[in-house]
This record gives structure tokens, sequence and C-alpha cells, in this order.
């Protein structure tokens, strides 16, 4: 960002950087399909060997039976979970030391660790690792992303502890809510602050899969990438390489095939607020624009 800010004619510059894609399980569909939710956490932080940048990194969960049963099924996934290996050594290396610094804090507890069974330095063990709401609020650092197949599972006291920690988040691709309609009513003000978090809002699924399509925003606020405005996966991503250019005034033989009244095309455009592929009559509103 600043070498592309330092040029001598300064570009614009899209990067996706960091993102750890929140995830809040609420109380009606931690009660009713926990240990299901339970497990799709689990293929979706190991998918890839963890390794895809929409990796759900943060668990929210309330401080209660229903969450403890949830944290049982995820451990259950993990123990019994085959190990393989990441794309290179060197990230492998990354995501052992990131594992190890998060483990010799004293504020977190390691619920779950495959076992390596003398696997080769290339390869990466599952971890679920828990803490409370009020650590991670004091030791915020613990929210930032280790590239690889693990997780960590927050457990808050109150609704006023959730709604806090999910301000105190930094930007972030994705985030993701579990509730019933009544879930979602009853936590409208967490929607709200998510909003402003992230690029995309997840309601009862994963983030890993990331679909080409025209409503895809594969981007978010800093750090998650360096402009918010725009995505680097779908219709709009073109966005990033282009910039707007007016003709005005110009006669039909000099403007560009695209612009000139009789679409010789066939393309779709905006005149006047609408979208269409017809001709542009002379003299018309949109002949005048």
């Amino acid at each position: 960002m600043q070498r592309a800010a330092a040029r001598p004619e300064p570009i614009p510059c899209f990067m996706e950087m960091s993102s750890v894609n929140p995830v809040f399980v609420l109380p009606e569909a931690l009660y009713s399909r926990g240990e299901q939710i339970a497990r799709g956490l689990f293929g979706s932080f190991t998918l890839g060997v963890g390794q895809f940048c929409t990796k759900p990194g943060l668990v929210f969960l309330p401080r209660n039976a229903d969450a403890n049963m949830f944290v049982d099924e995820l451990k259950a996934q993990v123990e019994k979970a085959a190990i393989t290996p990441m794309l290179t050594e060197g990230i492998s290396k990354s995501y052992q030391s990131g594992i190890a610094g998060r483990q010799a804090q004293s504020c977190v507890e390691t619920v779950a660790q495959t076992a390596s069974n003398g696997a080769k330095s290339s390869y990466a063990v599952p971890v679920v690792m828990q803490i409370s709401g009020k650590d991670l609020l004091r030791e915020p650092e613990l929210a930032t992303e280790v590239f690889g197949p693990s997780t960590l599972v927050i457990r808050y006291e109150s609704r006023e502890e959730a709604l806090k920690l999910a301000r105190s988040l930094e930007g972030q691709l994705t985030a993701t809510l579990h509730g019933s309609e009544a879930d979602l009513a009853a936590f409208g003000d967490l929607i709200a602050i998510l909003e402003r978090k992230v690029g995309r809002l997840i309601v009862n699924g994963f983030p890993t899969g990331v679909e080409v399509c025209h409503a895809m925003v594969h981007g978010g606020p800093y750090p998650a990438t360096s402009d918010s405005r725009t995505t680097s996966v779908g219709t709009y991503s073109i966005y990033r390489f282009v910039r707007p250019v007016c003709f005005q005034d110009f006669p039909q033989a000099a403007l560009p095939e695209e612009l000139k009244n009789e679409n010789p095309l066939g393309i779709w455009r905006l005149m006047v607020g609408q979208f269409t592929q017809d001709a542009v009559r002379a003299g018309s509103t949109a002949d005048k624009a």
C-alpha cells in the first residue's frame, strides 16, 4: 500500500491481507442444532488444511450448557481428524509458531488437538482453543489470524459482552450468524455492528465457499483489504481495474462504439436511470444526457 501510494504517479491498490471471519452461534440455534453446527464448523475451518482466506477463525458462544455440548462435539471431531500437509513447509512452520504462541498464553485453553503421530514438519495438526470474552477484550491480539486448521472459541457472559466483542473486531472478509428467525430479530443490533465490519454476512451457513456471481462481495474494511469499496470475486470486481470517463458533446462518429446512439454492439446500457439495449433516438432526453 505504501509503495503504491509513494510512486511518482500513485496508483490504486487492492490487497487482501488478513481475516479471521467470526462466527456467532445464537441461543435458539445453539439449543436446537448446536452439534450439527459444530460438525459443519469443523469441516469449514479444516477445509484445505485451513488455508482459505475465509476460514472461520473465531467462534463466539454464550457460557451455558448448550455451548458446552457444542464444544464437546467440536473436540470429538478434532480428536479423530486426519492430519495433512500444508502447501509449503514454511507455511506449516508459521502455523506451528502461531499455535505455540497462542498456547503459551495462560488465558488460552487448548480444547482439542489432533495427535501428530510423528508427522513430517510440513503437516498441520488441527487445533481448537478457548478463551473468555473478558480475556479477549483484554488481549485483542489473540483475535488476529493464524493461517491453518485452527479456530478459537470465545465464551461470553452476557448479550452486552457479545456486542462489545463484536465492536472490538477489526475489518473482516466475512461474518457468520447461526440463528433462528427469533434469534436474528433479537440480535438485530449485532447484525448492525457486523454489517460495518465485513464485506459478506452469512446466515446459517459457512464462509469458506466463495461463489463467482453478480452478488458476491469478497472484500471488507481494513485490514481485511486495502480498499473496502470493491471486491476481488464476482462481477463487480472489474471495477478494481477501471475508472470513469465522460465524453461530453461528442459527435457520433467520434464516440466509442459502446456509446453510439444506435448501439451497434447490442450491449446493455444505463440511459436516464434505466438499463436497456435500445438505440437512442436523436433529440431524446437520453441523447442530450
